[in-house]
């Protein structure tokens, strides 16, 4: 298991990189590195665990060799699930192992939390703990998993914006806030349009 291949997948901002060790068809097993560690983390450890299992080591956004998000946006816990979410979307994992050190492992319980039918084991090495009151938990679960759901599949439906005319996008404007006059909308259109070769 010494040797790695390198993994690329793409996000809205760039990338996230990984590397995997093992067979392709063997038991997926995602690991995830500490606060500013990087996948390098299971270099040592990932050569003495068993054999049948394809190990992908994940540099979080900002982290390794990933993309850092844009200037200006923070690195919240919630998004670092978000990226656990995107990569085994891109490695189409529907179950597998989770291995989390340090603020990996936080991350790792947070996810197993949220979607808990995608993970069949959970391994923690020094875990901080995770970051839950006891109090409102299913609501709490049930509000974030909708908001990471629903920004993936945002994502995933991206498509290049519509032309039209300039009439066309007051009408559709209009159609969409009941309450704008004609010359509200047209006054927001001034500055909340880009006008193409196209229309």
């Amino acid at each position: 298991l010494g040797m790695f291949t390198e993994l690329k997948f793409p996000v809205p901002w760039g990338h996230m990189a990984a590397k995997a060790w093992g067979p392709l068809e063997g038991h997926p097993v995602l690991c995830l590195h500490g606060w500013l560690d990087n996948a390098n983390t299971f270099d040592k450890l990932i050569p003495l665990l068993p054999r049948g299992c394809y190990y992908v080591a994940m540099d979080f956004s900002g982290h390794g060799l990933s993309s850092h998000r844009p200037a200006g946006c923070p690195y919240h816990f919630l998004d670092y699930v978000t990226d656990v979410c995107r990569v085994a979307a891109a490695l189409q994992w529907r179950r597998f192992t989770l291995m989390g050190h340090s603020m990996g492992g936080a991350v790792a319980g947070m996810f197993c939390f949220l979607y808990p039918e995608m993970v069949d084991k959970l391994i923690l090495l020094e875990n901080l703990g995770f970051l839950l009151a006891p109090e409102d938990t299913e609501a709490w679960l049930k509000a974030k998993r909708r908001v990471i759901d629903r920004l993936l599949s945002l994502e995933a439906k991206q498509q290049t914006p519509k032309v039209r005319s300039p009439e066309a996008a007051l009408q559709r404007l209009l159609e969409a806030n009941s309450h704008l006059t004609a010359e509200g909308g047209a006054i927001l259109l001034q500055r909340g349009a880009t006008e193409t070769p196209a229309g």
